[in-house]
């Protein structure tokens, strides 16, 4: 065990010279030298499976990732000291495989076992399994789990622990119609929810009768392919509520601690999207009174490891209880910045059977960290729905400070249609929220992915929004600010110059080069060098033509942008994914995507990725005689909008169809989307049927 042996050497290197550890270096050495296990297996895949190879590598813990055939070469494979097929792609038949999961574990000869998040991290037959066969889960007990695991039972469990809940129905709902009779008696809105369910699968809000049919569809038929549980039930949907929780450790000696809150209000599809520690909400007492209830929530069930409580809380800090996820969060970094608590050691320590460490007077909120869950989305549809491809380059911004990255991919990585598509969660930390907001800016700016479409512009709107600044934020933030759906970074008038000045800049600089390249080439014709004073170019920008004139001295470009005068300074490395730049003082980091010779031009400029057309003057003149393609006519035909698997269609040809009426159904990453008729007529043809896989842009339905 390398940690212990690391801390052997520095113990007994200091009692030689007869001297004594700092208190804070005696802990972490009684801390290291501690046993735990001698070989780990992780059940899951990704950043997370690569952040608990992390840990236990630090506690010279040796560790097995399982993986799928199309995961053979990811990089939790890679990480582990050994590694099992599990089978093929689908989860059913690789990560949820429990046989073939118990049979890796046989042939590795692992003691323990950690699920990390989702697969199962939360089934209580798992864990049964592991424990007959005297291999330990690192998590809570299998009553917990089945405790917490039904919103159900875990509601009557909250009631009588005096932990505040939400007004519902308690009990499984049996169908539609039995869904509506008390959707009406609890009062609209309504929320349906997966009695098994997380993650926001299997979630649906009504705020009337048909939609309330509609969500006990979509919701079962999500419960039952995310979760294998089909069981519904209702509650009254709180309005423009803040999503906060209190993450919680016990151990199995009945100590138990919370260790402050999280703010997750930012969200889409009661999907979590930024997250942050401590909220800019709470105060002391409110913060107090929500620990010490998931304290006494956690006790009642014997809670031993990690886990999260969460609540929803009103304008006037009333909070009532969520859920209990009984598994570490995918949150759980900013908990780790502002306590500086490992919480994956802390659950390998408490499933050994040590006591806590600490004492609640003992945690401490040390400085402000912010989550963004960077995915692989088009945030322009519905705030994010799924992308697919390989990342071409991949480069994450952990060279600045205050900077952690949770990831498992690499440059050449598949995201796929199978998993989940998060890229990676990216944390920053500051003393307190201002710089860990500046830093998530520049962090964001310096990120490169290249393959697959991202959600880096609406993260970084997210966090520059006055509102959220503010701190007035709700779980509908997003449809609020953004009511006709993310349109991307509204550029102000500085902000526009700047882009077409460094647009201008980036076209000289190619051109620029391109003729060195030209002169110290090996052409049997020489050359004449053209000495161009002045370039005069015309760039085009959300359909608006602007006059620009550049020149350059050395690595400065003068730009005047229609009379506005500005100085671009920076190094132009042309071959780097990344440019620092200076526009008359002020920095920008920006990303030239792609470059075309017909003078296209894709810029990632604050976030978002913008296209210009730049021509020279003389080009710009010729170009107007050029014949402009004709859009094609959409109305009359539905594309997917995403890769996913037909689930149901619902039309056949001859039909007619209404515009919004349900044409088929699409699963993607187990989330359930309507496709609908974008307008009225007769089904000419269906392309598709159940079970068919759609890739993005496919030809679903044509109309007449």
């Amino acid at each position: 065990m390398a940690g212990l042996w690391v801390w052997t050497a520095v113990l007994v290197a200091a009692r030689r010279r007869g001297r004594r550890l700092p208190q804070p270096l005696m802990r972490s050495a009684a801390l290291w030298t501690l046993k735990t296990f001698d070989k780990i297996l992780i059940a899951n895949r990704g950043e997370i499976a690569c952040r608990v190879i992390k840990t236990c590598k630090k506690m010279g813990i040796k560790t097995v990732a399982i993986h799928s055939d199309v995961d053979a070469s990811s990089v939790h494979v890679k990480m582990a000291d050994e590694a099992v097929c599990v089978g093929p792609a689908p989860t059913s038949k690789s990560y949820l495989n429990m046989d073939a999961i118990m049979e890796a574990i046989k042939k590795t000869r692992a003691q323990a076992v950690h699920p990390g998040y989702g697969f199962l991290s939360e089934n209580k037959e798992f864990a049964k399994c592991l424990a007959a066969e005297d291999v330990v889960f690192i998590g809570p007990d299998t009553h917990a789990i089945q405790a917490m695991g039904d919103k159900i039972e875990s509601k009557l469990l909250a009631k009588k622990a005096k932990v505040n809940t939400i007004p519902g129905f308690d009990g499984v709902v049996k169908d539609a119609d039995e869904a509506v009779r008390i959707a009406r008696e609890i009062g609209y809105p309504v929320m349906i929810k997966a009695s098994a369910g997380g993650g926001g699968k299997g979630m649906r809000i009504a705020w009337d009768d048909e939609e309330t049919r509609d969500g006990f569809r979509f919701s079962s038929q999500e419960a039952a392919s995310s979760f294998g549980d089909d069981r519904l039930l209702i509650e009254k949907f709180i309005d423009n509520p803040r999503h906060i929780e209190i993450q919680v450790l016990g151990d199995k000696h009945g100590n138990a601690l919370w260790l402050n809150e999280r703010e997750c209000s930012i969200q889409r599809r009661n999907q979590k999207v930024v997250e942050e520690a401590p909220s800019i909400f709470l105060d002391s007492k409110t913060r107090r009174a929500m620990g010490e209830q998931a304290v006494a929530l956690a006790k009642a069930v014997k809670y031993s490891s990690a886990g999260t409580v969460e609540f929803l809380v009103d304008s006037k800090k009333n909070f009532y209880f969520l859920e209990m996820n009984t598994r570490l969060q995918v949150e759980h970094p900013v908990t780790e910045c502002i306590t500086g608590l490992d919480l994956v050691q802390e659950m390998i320590r408490v499933a050994k059977g040590y006591p806590l460490r600490h004492r609640q007077a003992d945690i401490p909120i040390n400085g402000w960290a912010v989550e963004c869950r960077v995915y692989a989305e088009d945030p322009y549809k519905s705030f994010g729905l799924p992308s697919i491809g390989r990342l071409s380059q991949y480069q994450e911004p952990i060279h600045l400070p205050g900077v952690r990255v949770d990831s498992g991919i690499q440059p050449g990585s598949d995201i796929s249609i199978y998993y989940d598509p998060m890229i990676s969660k990216l944390i920053t930390y500051g003393s307190d929220r201002t710089e860990a907001l500046k830093r998530m800016e520049d962090a964001l700016d310096n990120y490169v992915i290249r393959g697959v479409t991202h959600n880096i512009a609406l993260l970084r709107e997210v966090i520059i929004n006055s509102r959220f600044i503010e701190g007035d934020i709700n779980t509908k933030f997003l449809s609020d600010v953004y009511p006709d759906g993310f349109k991307g970074h509204k550029l102000t008038e500085s902000e526009r110059n700047q882009l077409l000045a460094i647009a201008s800049s980036l076209f000289v600089a190619f051109q620029l080069r391109a003729q060195h390249f030209q002169e110290h080439g090996n052409s049997r014709v020489p050359i004449i060098k053209p000495q161009v004073a002045n370039w005069e170019l015309s760039i085009k920008l959300h359909d608006e033509v602007h006059t620009v004139i550049a020149s350059n001295s050395g690595p400065t470009f003068s730009v005047e942008v229609d009379g506005s005068k500005l100085n671009v300074t920076s190094t132009w490395n042309l071959a780097s994914p990344l440019l620092a730049v200076n526009v008359d003082g002020t920095q920008r980091t920006i990303q030239c995507l792609s470059r075309e010779a017909g003078g296209n031009m894709s810029i990632q400029f604050l976030g978002t990725v913008y296209q210009v057309h730049i021509l020279t003057k003389l080009a710009a003149e010729l170009n107007r005689f050029m014949p402009e393609k004709v859009a094609e006519d959409t109305s009359s035909i539905l594309r997917s909008p995403m890769p996913g698997v037909v689930v149901a269609v619902s039309v056949k040809p001859g039909d007619m169809v209404a515009e919004g009426q349900e044409i088929c159904v699409i699963e993607a990453m187990k989330m359930q989307n309507s496709m609908t008729a974008g307008k009225t007529g007769k089904v000419k043809s269906v392309h598709c049927k159940a079970g068919d896989t759609v890739g993005e842009g496919d030809l679903l339905v044509e109309l007449e």
